[in-house]
């Protein structure tokens, strides 16, 4: 991927441009909305007025259809952080910000597949683009000006400023000492904004604001014409040439065949495993090794069926290819069960649900790496299908309270509940929040009357754990409708009442 510090050509600076007020406004919401405060809707309605900050500036989409639908896009991409603030609802909603932005600036490329490689662009002139633009605006003739000398020395001062700014935001950030002693500063009422993190953060929104208002991206450096002629073309014997890729799929599905044997046997079939190992210890033992496996094989076969490679010039290469791709989505299946049954005997955590989604993703990787050999699709066709299939999980599990269901999960299938899993991590349930008291509660009301010693245990995490969400910052702009379902059921009868 090719890219240089040349960026395209900037729309024109324009006087009376609404842009800079747009610019001012939205770093005045988002410190009204967010600074200080707790994630919440408050993201949610700062995404919303970005959106429309970037259609009133973009001035090249004239239908309000086009503008509608753009809006529309944006709150059904920002709709997660209504459920609850997460790393996946921002990157999401930061995401379709972007897409608005290129779609009122004409950046959007012709067709989806180049949609990847054009928001790489544009995220790397994101920190540059406010500060390339005042160094153009500084650089006007005079005359456009009154107090030009003052603007000019005003100029003169903005980049040390700024920068030293960054360096004692830095050096607070590292020192507590310094910290302490900034802290201690007290201004004037009319002062008390000019708070360094609160500059930081103005910076920060100013900065990724000013991008979406003006969008621009990194042009791509022109290819010499040595490089463009320069192509590597493997001969029969070479490393990677028709023989030895033939050779090496020939080994690659016989050692496959065998792992898949053994799954076949011992993980589908339950066949009874060696003395001293069990199920759980079997699954464990592979779950991860083999995505890894999976994932080098979808390289390999990435190389291996290339244009103008080994594998468009031989059947039997294609197929051999073809099972050995269809031996990696067995061995993604596998290792998802072997994570199954280690749950099964071990119980939930977030870490096994992130490595099961993981496993997921992979297996449909392999599925489209198939579906591009055998539609004759390009590369960047692969790229933007993995990317549409991640953003769809992503997208769906930015609604699941997963601390919620784990916490579920694991009591429900607990040995104090079901006689046959592993005996409830109480502990564990507590590292999850707030989330998990419901499961608290059910796990309560299982237990015996006579297994004082275990309810007391429960009720006192419970107990911490209600404190701890009836004493989180209850402003309106840290609401979500997560929040609002725990606050809800905390006062319903179901709950438990302690």
């Amino acid at each position: 991927m090719d890219t240089t510090d040349t960026l395209t050509e900037a729309m024109p600076i324009r006087r009376g441009s609404g842009r800079i007020t747009a610019l001012f406004a939205l770093v005045a919401l988002s410190d009204f909305l967010i600074f200080g405060e707790m994630p919440g809707i408050n993201l949610f309605l700062f995404a919303l007025a970005v959106c429309t900050g970037i259609l009133l500036s973009a001035g090249k989409i004239r239908a309000p259809s086009m503008a509608a639908l753009l809006f529309g896009f944006s709150v059904l991409a920002s709709a997660p952080l209504l459920e609850a603030p997460s790393f996946t609802g921002i990157a999401l909603c930061f995401s379709a910000l972007i897409v608005v932005a290129l779609v009122g600036g004409r950046l959007m490329p012709r067709s989806l597949i180049g949609l990847p490689l054009v928001f790489l662009r544009f995220t790397l002139v994101i920190p540059l683009r406010l500060a390339d633009d005042i160094r153009k605006y500084l650089k006007t003739p005079a005359k456009r000006f009154s107090f030009t000398v003052v603007w000019q020395g005003v100029g003169l001062w903005i980049m040390p400023l700024v920068l030293a700014a960054i360096f004692v935001f830095l050096f607070a950030a590292a020192n507590p000492l310094i910290e302490i002693a900034l802290r201690s500063i007290r201004f004037a009422v009319l002062l008390q904004f000019l708070d360094l993190w609160r500059i930081g953060f103005w910076m920060m929104i100013a900065t990724v604001v000013w991008a979406m208002l003006r969008p621009r991206l990194k042009r791509r450096a022109a290819r010499s014409q040595a490089s463009r002629a320069f192509v590597i073309v493997p001969t029969r014997n070479a490393p990677f040439g028709q023989a030895s890729l033939l050779r090496s799929l020939l080994l690659f599905n016989a050692v496959f065949a065998v792992q898949t044997l053994l799954d076949l046997v011992y993980l589908w079939g339950g066949a009874d495993l060696p003395d001293h190992m069990s199920h759980a210890e079997y699954a464990h033992r592979g779950a991860y090794p083999l995505i890894a496996t999976a994932l080098l094989a979808a390289g390999f076969v990435l190389l291996a069926m290339r244009r103008g490679g080994p594998g468009d010039q031989s059947s039997l290469i294609r197929g051999l290819v073809h099972a050995w791709i269809v031996q990696n989505v067995l061995l993604c299946l596998s290792s998802m069960l072997r994570l199954g049954l280690y749950v099964e005997a071990y119980s939930l955590t977030e870490l096994r649900v992130a490595a099961g989604l993981w496993m997921g993703l992979v297996a449909i990787g392999l599925v489209l790496i198939l579906l591009r050999i055998l539609l004759n699709r390009s590369n960047e066709w692969l790229i933007a299908a993995n990317l549409a299939s991640l953003i769809a999980v992503l997208y769906i599990s930015a609604f699941i309270d997963f601390p919620d269901a784990i916490a579920r999960f694991n009591v429900v299938h607990s040995q104090e509940i079901s006689h046959e899993g592993p005996p409830l991590d109480i502990y564990y349930l507590s590292t999850l929040g707030p989330s998990a008291i419901p499961a608290l509660d059910l796990h309560i009301r299982a237990l015996p009357e006579y297994r004082t010693d275990k309810i007391s245990e429960a009720q006192l995490i419970r107990g911490s754990l209600v404190w701890k969400f009836e004493h989180r910052p209850r402003d309106w702009r840290s609401w979500s409708f997560r929040s609002s379902r725990l606050e809800a059921y905390l006062l319903s009868p179901a709950a438990i009442a302690r």
